[in-house]
């Protein structure tokens, strides 16, 4: 044979032996699903109301002082002290009251005396009758002031003028304090409301009146719940929060109602039914367009845009986009491609209300 024919034979064999051990495409790998924390939008209701954090006050708050300035010698209850109606809170020295009520005093009985006399000398006509209405006209300003510093000797001593708890103390023994200066703050008994603040984004959407839940958080295991009222609301936001300070009235007994107790309050009705809130973690942002991933049937995820109407402390408020239902990715949203199949996680996130 010669040699360019036999190595012919030889390249068809070996060419058809190189096919014959091809790797097949079948016992490939699989692909390993990527774990993926999710959610069910909609599934933390948001028609259930806005939630407020706020503190157990009373309905009537009275800073309490003296009546007349001077220095104070003793303070008789703290804070956190239950005091009854007349009883004495605080004492300021008394020793220049005393003395004004002695000097008007004399001048009270040396214009009696006057007065006495020319009334004997008007009914003898040795004096006119305009100099005897003199005496007359000055017996009454006497006898007027030393009425007014004999009250003031009174007013020396601070007293309550309702039953309730003393709130705070804003003076302390030896302090000399002025005329109407607060010393003590008393929260009367009755009425318990909650004192919280409003965001501006919400202060429109309430109303004087609107019905809330209260619930205290004092025991956790033992939640306390309450039915209120919007009582109060300003007119104006301070100008350090951007808040609106508001009072939340408490209906039913407050018997455990303890004042500086932690309350939420949930306003009924007030709330976007079309709005869902969903964790900041699950928002996918590509330039000025936030998205998240939404899983299909087969576990596959897709991107869709969607509205935030807000963005707040407990989540991203969302308008439009999604729907109830629907699940979504909640954590590690910039590790998933398009048509990438997951295995879903049960995510468990922080409770949250579109407000």
């Amino acid at each position: 044979m010669k040699p360019s024919v036999l190595l012919l034979v030889l390249a068809s064999v070996l060419g058809g032996c190189g096919k014959g051990t091809a790797p097949s495409t079948n016992n490939e790998p699989a692909k390993i699903e990527q774990p993926a924390l999710t959610m069910v939008v909609g599934s933390v209701a948001s028609d259930s109301g806005n939630i407020y954090s706020g503190e157990i006050r009373a309905r009537h708050e009275t800073q309490l002082g003296f009546r007349i300035g001077g220095k104070i010698i003793a303070r008789l209850v703290d804070a956190g002290a239950r005091v009854r109606a007349g009883q004495v809170l605080a004492r300021l020295d008394p020793v220049d009251s005393s003395l004004q009520a002695s000097s008007a005093q004399a001048q009270y009985q040396l214009a009696a005396a006057d007065a006495e006399r020319y009334r004997e000398l008007r009914s003898k006509g040795f004096v006119s009758q305009s100099a005897l209405d003199a005496k007359e006209a000055v017996l009454k300003t006497a006898a007027a002031q030393a009425g007014l510093t004999g009250n003031q000797t009174g007013y020396t001593e601070l007293r309550a003028d309702h039953a309730g708890v003393i709130a705070a103390t804003m003076a302390e023994v030896g302090q000399v304090v002025s005329a109407g200066q607060p010393v003590l703050l008393l929260a009367q008994d009755g009425e318990r409301e909650v004192a919280i603040a409003i965001p501006e984004t919400e202060f429109a959407g309430l109303k004087i009146v609107a019905p809330a839940d209260v619930t205290l958080w004092s025991e956790k295991s033992d939640a306390v719940h309450f039915k209120g009222r919007l009582r109060e609301l300003s007119p104006s936001a301070d100008t350090a929060s951007r808040t609106y300070a508001a009072r939340v009235a408490l209906s039913g007994s407050v018997a455990r109602a303890e004042l500086g107790m932690t309350a939420q309050v949930r306003f009924n009705g007030h709330s976007r039914n079309n709005q869902f809130i969903i964790p900041l973690t699950a928002i996918f942002q590509q330039g000025d367009q936030a998205a998240v991933w939404v899983v299909a049937a087969d576990r596959s995820v897709s991107l869709h845009p969607v509205n935030v109407a807000a963005y707040r402390d407990n989540g991203a408020v969302i308008a439009s986009g999604v729907t109830a239902g629907e699940r979504i990715v909640g954590a590690g949203v910039h590790k998933l491609h398009t048509g990438e199949k997951i295995r879903i996680i049960e995510g468990e996130f922080a409770d949250g209300n579109a407000e």
